[in-house]
């Protein structure tokens, strides 16, 4: 149970509170410029003081005199607080050095005199003074009040109040006048007609207003009037209501009041028939709570009741009673905030409310609905409603708020924000049909909820919810204006065909790492977008999004306007430009450009190719390629293949040429002299030279086969047309499975296609498709490189025997 404010401290709540205010608003000044000396057993001024300084405390010391010159080096005073100092005695000059205060506090002193505060004559740019607490016997304010042309709060306390008391002021044009008054007041009716104030405070220390003309001037002459710390006395304050003709006051303020049941509802009720227009009770500790229902005025010209942190203190009481009231009364704007009702009734009949605030309570789902055997009845008595904020409550269940609310016909604006509320999408939501603004910013709400949305909708706040997608199957919102979808899980950009007008999306805070924007030429209408502060993955997918912001830097671009940039978009990935504005980043389009880069990349290699194959073709480095390779196996082959002794037996010979006589010129002119002699250092077998008279052509075929390590055969159109070729042939590649695959070797003195050679020499035609031959090649350049490899192919280490005729 929260007890009532002390009489005694209350009273300046204005006054320091303003101070305060004064004070945070400095927060992002330097640490010298506010100085803390309060508690600090001081006497004095400080002579150390920072010459920085703005704001000093001086409050809670022993302070008991101010002499010019304190304040010499504090030239940049703007506010000074020496409350609860017991200061008796202020030097005239003392704030001659403080130009600039605007914020002076000297409440809770013994300051005797205000006719003579001369001090003031320096301080031309105070806009708030408190001297509540003082030892003042009169009001009267010195001619230094005149100087006082910017002041506009006032907080003053004194025990006589009389006519001209305040003509020193009346050309100030003050916001709040806050009289803090004792029990033993002498008031002089008509002594606050020089006051021009938008605002009168009045705290009583008594708990009751303490003189009857000091109220009433204050509803004859004041816009607004508020009452603090009171504890009784509302009869007498009825009653006086009730028999003025004129009240020119239209606000009135009870604040941190302490009031029965009884005695608040007849004073509403009394208030509700004067032309009073607005009441607001704050702080009120209610008691007494009554067991049945409470009449209330039916008709009124006031236009709005407001209670704020009301608390009870009975425990035993009908809430059903206390929320009647309330909820019928006669007014068109209706607020109960920061207070713990779990419920709110319907009106017994058609209600003339058009606002209803119910923020910061504790209301369940069931909020004006009753229950009558098994059955729920909705509320279809405020029907006039227009408007109803419900933020900060225990409600839960979008799609029962929807039915508690389905007869308020002229809803326009809804404020549920700050719930706990969820959409399964089970059941359908019954929203009245001209609600166009409704706020379901910080609650539980994920891409469902678009499916609980009323088709006339303008603007949407989602701000703070759970949603990941707009589902494109959603009910098209054809009036949509404004979507804000801050604070969400979206991962990018939505498409608008569901919003075919819609002018501002807000997408900040979210989960978009590349946004993209050809989304975007699905909302046509779309003029404000707010990406910003989300996590940005600085990759080529992100260029659009970028040359997007930079077009919105453009005054003169027509496009979208994209709010924040481009300090509040950044990169978080690659982690080496983390942190790194988005418009710093660059992208050149030879990397994110998948056509560019191929075209970059394949020219130069087609080219190079090009020019490759040209020059291959024409230095006929095939060929060459060809050749080495050849050569290069042969040598190999010569060092790897081990050759057993035993094999070599009987082995006179390098090679037996085989080849057709129409080719004995190439052999005997080309052929040998590159091979045998000096030139090559190969001993060849020709049957001319080693056939023994006497054999047959077969034998003697055998022989020089046998007594040789390889056979050479001179491959031509004439050698497929000899038939000794082919027997040559034939024992060649019987002797092969012998010695292996490298006994024979294959020149291809000119081309020879395959459909050239007879098909009943298959084996010469699988022979050249398993071996690798030598083309004999029309280029001189080309013989030297020719012979090599055809030595090479057919060097061997043969046995150091003299050549013989073969025997018979």
């Amino acid at each position: 149970m929260r007890r009532t404010m002390r009489p005694t401290t209350a009273a300046l709540w204005a006054a320091v509170m303003l101070v305060g205010l004064q004070q945070l608003a400095s927060l992002a000044a330097s640490p010298d410029s506010r100085v803390d000396c309060s508690s600090k057993n001081l006497s004095s001024v400080p002579r150390d003081l920072p010459q920085e300084v703005e704001f000093l405390d001086l409050s809670c010391n022993h302070i008991k005199q101010l002499h010019r010159g304190d304040f010499r080096n504090t030239t940049l005073l703007r506010s000074l607080n020496v409350s609860w100092n017991g200061l008796e005695e202020i030097d005239p000059g003392t704030f001659s050095d403080t130009p600039l205060l605007e914020v002076l506090d000297l409440s809770h002193n013994r300051l005797k005199n205000l006719s003579g505060q001369r001090y003031l004559l320096h301080t031309g740019n105070l806009l708030t003074l408190n001297l509540t607490w003082n030892s003042f016997l009169t009001m009267t304010l010195g001619s230094a009040f005149t100087s006082l042309v910017r002041l506009e709060r006032l907080a003053l306390g004194a025990k006589n109040i009389s006519m001209d008391d305040f003509k020193n002021i009346a050309g100030a044009k003050l916001q709040t006048l806050t009289l803090c008054l004792g029990d033993e007041l002498g008031y002089e009716a008509g002594s606050l007609k020089d006051v021009h104030a938008l605002r009168l405070q009045i705290a009583s220390t008594s708990g009751k207003l303490v003189d009857d003309y000091l109220y009433a001037d204050a509803l004859s002459l004041f816009d607004e009037v508020e009452l603090m710390n009171m504890t009784g006395g509302y009869r007498e304050l009825s009653e006086q209501l009730s028999q003025r003709i004129e009240i020119h006051t239209s606000h009135l303020y009870l604040t941190n009041i302490l009031i029965h049941w009884q005695d608040l509802t007849h004073y509403v009720n009394v208030i509700l028939r004067t032309s009073i227009t607005h009441l607001c009770f704050s702080d009120m500790a209610m008691s007494r709570l009554p067991q049945v229902d409470t009449d209330v005025t039916k008709k009124s010209k006031m236009k709005s009741f407001s209670g704020r942190r009301v608390v009870v203190k009975s425990f035993l009481f009908s809430q059903e009673a206390v929320y009647n009231f309330f909820i019928n009364m006669p007014v068109e704007s209706l607020a109960i905030t920061e207070t713990s009702i779990i419920h709110m009734t319907c009106p017994k009949s058609q209600s003339p409310i058009l606002q209803l605030d119910f923020s910061y309570c504790a209301l369940s789902d069931s909020i004006f609905s009753r229950v009558e055997g098994q059955q729920t009845l909705e509320c279809q008595n405020l029907g006039n409603v227009r408007k109803l904020i419900l933020v900060g409550n225990n409600l839960k269940n979008l799609q029962l708020l929807s039915k508690r609310v389905q007869y308020m016909k002229s809803l326009q604006h809804l404020d549920l924000s700050l719930n706990s509320l969820i959409y399964e999408g089970l059941e359908e939501c019954v929203w009245p049909p001209n609600i166009t603004n409704v706020s379901l910013s910080s609650n539980r709400l994920t891409h469902t909820v678009f499916k609980c949305l009323t088709k006339g909708i303008e603007t949407l706040d989602l701000q703070n919810n759970q949603v990941s997608v707009i589902p494109s199957s959603i009910l098209k919102l054809g009036n949509l204006s404004s979507l804000n979808l801050n604070a969400n899980r979206l991962r990018d950009l939505p498409v608008c065909d569901g919003f075919p007008i819609l002018n501002q999306l807000l997408l900040r805070s979210n989960s978009l790492h590349a946004p993209f924007v050809n989304k975007l030429e699905s909302c046509p209408k779309l003029k404000t977008l707010d990406v910003g502060n989300n996590p940005f993955t600085c990759t080529c997918a992100l260029r659009s999004f970028i040359h997007l912001g930079i077009k919105s830097e453009r005054k003169s671009h027509p496009g979208i306007e994209l709010l924040g940039w481009p300090l509040d978009y950044y990169c978080t990935y690659p982690e080496d430009v983390r942190d790194t504005i988005l418009k710093d980043i660059l992208n050149p389009d030879v990397t994110c450009n998948v056509a560019i880069l191929a075209v970059t990349i394949l020219c130069p290699a087609v080219v190079v190719i090009v020019a490759v194959v040209i020059l291959c073709h024409r230095f006929d480095v095939p060929w060459y390629m060809g050749m080495i390779w050849q050569w290069t196996r042969a040598k190999h082959r010569a060092r790897t293949r081990q050759v057993r002794p035993e094999d070599l037996v009987g082995v006179e010979f390098h090679a037996f040429v085989s080849y057709s006589q129409h080719d004995t010129d190439w052999v005997h002119n080309s052929l040998l002299p590159n091979l045998e002699g000096p030139a090559g250092g190969l001993r060849i077998c020709l049957h001319e030279k080693s056939f023994v008279a006497g054999k047959t052509v077969i034998e003697n075929i055998m022989g020089c086969v046998g007594k040789s390590r390889r056979s050479l055969f001179v491959l031509s159109a004439h050698f497929v047309k000899s038939e000794w070729c082919h027997y040559e042939l034939y024992f060649a590649s019987h002797q092969q499975l012998a010695l292996g695959s490298d006994s024979i070797v294959l020149v291809l003195l000119e081309p020879l296609p395959q459909y050239t050679i007879p098909s009943k020499y298959n084996q010469l035609k699988s022979m050249m498709g398993r071996h690798t031959y030598l083309e004999w090649p029309q280029d001189m350049a080309k013989h030297r490189l020719f012979w090599a490899n055809l030595r090479a192919a057919l060097q061997a280490d043969l046995p150091d025997v003299p050549v013989t005729e073969i025997e018979e």
